[in-house]
């Protein structure tokens, strides 16, 4: 199994009524800036583990599991809004940084709240780093019927225990998934990951730490004007890093290429694009030597 090189700790912080669990490395210290590390979809804090462990320098890591994944409570919720996890993260700087800036990491979903409350709240933000968070292709007014109408349906299906996610009979199958999901993931890695990315219930099988609800269609529609005006007030400079695996022609199927991308996030004022061979959108996985030179090199 994976030597972890940088174990962290466990905190849980109340934030907005939920238990937040969080994980930290390092310490607090005069001069030292925070380096705020959030996770994607279907994915935990722990994941950054790879990467804290290839940083050169002894940073003060924060990485919260978002509500209803990994040890963070759901509240009983049966669906997620995107504006929760803003919020989820300005009462998690209150907490941890409420009297300076942070350095401000998101992967995936975790990617794009970052662009999106890095907008909000530029002034909380000193170096804001994009794991691959591209957004999603824009949508018409004319599609909100149908939008709501498949959300509700999707419930439905959530309700009767249609939409639970798999068990598995022990770590070594959640390994062997993670491992199908992303083929340059070794199998060291995909044991040590599989016992924070799923837990072992009363009957001896292993869940997944993530909420169905997170499967359910988002019943909002994604305006990509919006997005532009967020964009826009991104006063500190942005890193965009990019695997070499095109996955948006893989999850979109030309609905939202990587050209659009580039033109979408092109009104960012202070924005660089990094790109790193030899790896997928799991990259904190594929490459974490590179992606952690690359992270400390632009907040250095």
């Amino acid at each position: 199994m994976y030597q972890v090189q940088r174990p962290p700790r466990s905190e849980f912080v109340s934030i907005r009524n939920l238990s937040y669990h969080v994980q930290i490395w390092g310490a607090p210290a005069p001069g030292k800036t925070p380096l705020v590390m959030v996770h994607g979809w279907m994915d935990v804090a722990a994941s950054y583990q790879f990467v804290v462990d290839a940083l050169g320098h002894d940073h003060y890591v924060i990485a919260p599991d978002w509500r209803g994944y990994g040890k963070t409570s759901s509240g009983g919720a049966d669906n997620f809004w995107f504006p929760d996890y803003l919020a989820d993260l300005d009462f998690l700087l209150d907490h941890y940084a409420p009297d300076q800036t942070v350095n401000l990491v998101g992967h995936s979903m975790g990617g794009n709240v970052v662009m999106h409350y890095a907008g909000v709240r530029p002034e909380r933000i000193r170096r804001l780093v994009n794991l691959e968070g591209f957004g999603m292709p824009a949508t018409t007014p004319d599609q909100a019927p149908g939008r709501y109408a498949k959300w509700m349906d999707e419930l439905k299906k959530l309700h009767k225990r249609d939409m639970d996610l798999r068990s598995y009979s022990a770590p070594a199958g959640v390994a062997r998934r993670l491992m199908k999901t992303n083929p340059r993931l070794s199998a060291d890695k995909a044991e040590w990951l599989a016992r924070h990315w799923a837990q072992e219930n009363v009957q001896g099988e292993w869940n997944i730490l993530g909420e169905p609800g997170h499967k359910l269609t988002n019943a909002n529609l994604y305006r990509v004007e919006e997005v532009h005006a967020l964009y826009q007030r991104l006063s500190m400079p942005v890193l965009a890093v990019e695997a070499s695996d095109n996955s948006l022609d893989f999850w979109w199927k030309g609905k939202f290429t990587l050209a659009q991308y580039h033109e979408r996030i092109q009104v960012v004022p202070h924005l660089e694009i990094a790109r790193i061979e030899d790896a997928g959108h799991m990259m904190h996985h594929d490459q974490p030597e590179v992606l952690a030179a690359l992270i400390e090199r632009f907040i250095a």
